[in-house]
């Protein structure tokens, strides 16, 4: 396994990171929301990566596994300035972007602001918006003003035995990241992944990016029965695959 580096941000967020040279078109991993670079899918291609001698990045938002910074304090905007210093500091040339659940929106926004840095994208059970689509219209009008009361609300996490701490920053600040709401235009290859079964990010979400961006060559890829974790062998195949395909 690669060491541990670290990366200062032009913001001076001191992001962690792992790293593996390699030949052709890089890939650098997205993670999703309280997640980090030691998860299944990322541990997986980087090793699908390093078996094809495939320069391969992952990394921890700021807040996030090994990375600096409370989680709390976090929000979209401050993940997506760590992904784009990231791949402005450690990559060369265009690059496959795999973005896992909000590493999907991140993907997205790297990809709008920087689409010549972009070779090609993937997204697994992508969650574009969640801020404002999920949480924010999910909130119970009690949890809505006990969040511009209080500043925070905390909700259950089906992935972890501490709730989740949602802050009025990471739902006010959302509001200025959207992609669903102005033309977003993909002009390179494109695979969205998708399980039928996923209870946080359901199917409509894909199909509604479906539906919203434009580009020549985008598909979505639907997997009957799988959950938000996308996590089985058959699962980490295709996105495997995926990667392969646009990289090519």
């Amino acid at each position: 396994m690669t060491d541990i580096r670290y990366l200062i941000t032009p913001e001076g967020r001191r992001i962690a990171h792992r790293t593996q040279p390699g030949q052709g078109t890089g890939i650098l991993f997205l993670g999703g929301f309280r997640s980090d670079m030691t998860g299944t899918k990322a541990a997986h291609l980087a090793d699908w990566a390093a078996a094809r001698d495939r320069p391969f990045l992952r990394f921890d938002y700021s807040g996030h596994g090994a990375s600096d910074g409370a989680f709390e304090a976090g929000a979209i905007g401050d993940w997506f300035e760590d992904a784009r210093a990231v791949l402005l500091a450690l990559t060369e040339g265009p690059q496959v972007l795999v973005g896992s659940s909000m590493g999907g929106w991140i993907a997205l926004l790297l990809a709008r602001d920087l689409p010549d840095r972009v070779a090609g994208l993937v997204t697994v059970a992508a969650a574009p918006d969640f801020t404002e689509d999920s949480m924010w219209a999910d909130f119970s009008a009690a949890e809505r003003e006990a969040l511009l009361r209080d500043g925070r609300v905390e909700r259950l996490s089906a992935y972890s035995d501490a709730p989740n701490l949602i802050t009025h920053r990471l739902i006010e600040e959302g509001r200025s990241r959207l992609v669903l709401r102005d033309p977003l235009t993909l002009p390179f290859p494109v695979r969205l992944l998708q399980g039928t079964a996923d209870a946080d990010v359901p199917p409509s979400v894909a199909l509604r990016l479906l539906d919203h961006a434009e580009g020549p060559d985008i598909r979505l890829t639907l997997v009957k029965g799988a959950d938000h974790r996308f996590s089985t062998p058959a699962c980490l195949d295709l996105i495997a695959a995926a990667i392969a395909e646009v990289a090519a």
